[in-house]
């Protein structure tokens, strides 16, 4: 394992996080964790190097942050950085912040975490969450009482509002982003991504496969990668290369995606790419860029729909049309127009989705492409 500076914090973390969102789980249900399993990847990446594991309130129907609390048993807490998340969305009073911190810590059975962060800062819930309830108060408060080692904030929204809560607050160590070779231009992206650093902090990537998009995308994104690696390893190489990245963040399901990204991460350097290969994987965005015409990354924050509507699974298949057409789009899930049509407007998805898509208006389109 390689391991690299966090910012000012004077912590090294490894190149490669574990992220635990993406367990695996019994009989496809996203809330339950296939415990044996789950445990037996992630203490094999810890036992190889891997020494973050990052985890939230929300992963897992709320399940995770107690399945990580078994994880960092049996001495493996004094092997590994742990971060989890407040949830802003579930702050409506400022006595909430406390609540749902010690909540936390119940869950992950420690006594103190080593990072701590805002969950996906945007610019409503920076104002009328963060500020207006005066949450970062109350971090600082449990930081002295050595409760939180490192405070940041992950993020979801547009440049200009990730510069504006870089500069309105100097406590933030470190920072989450979206940031991969489809996203250099999205959110935060290559000029966020540098602001950050220039500032002091240190950067965790997430999303360096595009909710898995990347490790096995369209013959039209495949052909113009060089065969030398494969998709998954390029997707990471990218981020890797860049100086400011302090490490990326995978949520790994299976003991080959473990032990292909622990061999991947073995060579992870900055500047480990050449010109021609930077060309190279320019050419796939561009190409990923021309079939992707909704940008879902298959997070399942708008999950589940009151009204029935399989979201992610509606708009994977969708972006399937400029490929194969419609044809295919029906192969893959045969009652798109008439699960579309469900949508009652609640406007409950689009509030909770990190990519800001206008659910509402595409779920339409789809059903009247159909």
């Amino acid at each position: 394992m390689r391991y690299r500076e966090f910012g000012a914090t004077g912590v090294e973390v490894s190149a490669l996080g574990f992220g635990c969102m993406r367990l695996p789980v019994i009989d496809g249900d996203g809330n339950r964790i296939d415990e044996e399993k789950a445990v037996e990847l992630v203490r094999h990446a810890i036992d190889n190097g891997v020494n973050y594991l990052d985890t939230a309130y929300f992963y897992h129907g709320g399940n995770s942050e107690s399945f990580v609390g078994k994880v960092i048993k049996d001495g493996y807490r004094n092997l590994v950085y742990l971060a989890t998340k407040l949830p802003l969305g579930e702050v409506n009073c400022e006595e909430d912040v406390e609540k749902l911190f010690n909540t936390q810590l119940e869950r992950l059975g420690v006594d103190y975490v080593d990072f701590y962060l805002l969950h996906a800062v945007n610019n409503d819930s920076w104002d009328n969450k963060v500020i207006k309830f005066d949450v970062l108060s109350k971090l600082e408060k449990f930081k002295k009482e050595g409760k939180i080692k490192h405070l940041g904030f992950s993020f979801h929204d547009d440049l200009w509002v990730f510069k504006k809560v870089i500069d309105a607050y100097d406590g933030f160590e470190f920072c989450q982003i979206q940031f991969n070779y489809i996203d250099t231009d999205y959110q935060a992206g290559i000029e966020g991504l540098e602001y950050a650093a220039s500032k002091g902090l240190g950067v965790i990537v997430m999303e360096p496969l595009l909710g898995g998009k990347l490790a096995n995308p369209a013959d039209c994104v495949k052909n113009e990668l060089s065969e030398e690696k494969t998709p998954v390893e390029w997707a990471l190489d990218f981020v890797w290369n860049r100086l400011e990245v302090s490490m990326l963040l995978s949520g790994m399901g299976t003991m080959q995606m473990v032990d292909d990204n622990l061999s991947y991460a073995d060579k992870a350097q900055p500047g480990m790419l050449s010109e021609n290969e930077l060309n190279m994987i320019s050419n796939a965005k561009k190409a990923f860029d021309e079939m992707n015409l909704v940008p879902c990354t298959g997070c399942e924050y708008c999950m589940p729909c009151p009204a029935g509507v399989e979201i992610p699974k509606v708009f994977s298949a969708f972006n399937n049309i400029s490929v194969g057409g419609r044809r295919l789009v029906k192969d893959i899930f045969p009652d798109i127009e008439t699960n579309a049509g469900l949508c009652k407007k609640c406007g409950k998805c689009e509030t909770a989705c990190p990519q800001r898509i206008k659910i509402i208006d595409t779920l339409k389109m789809v059903r009247d492409k159909f």
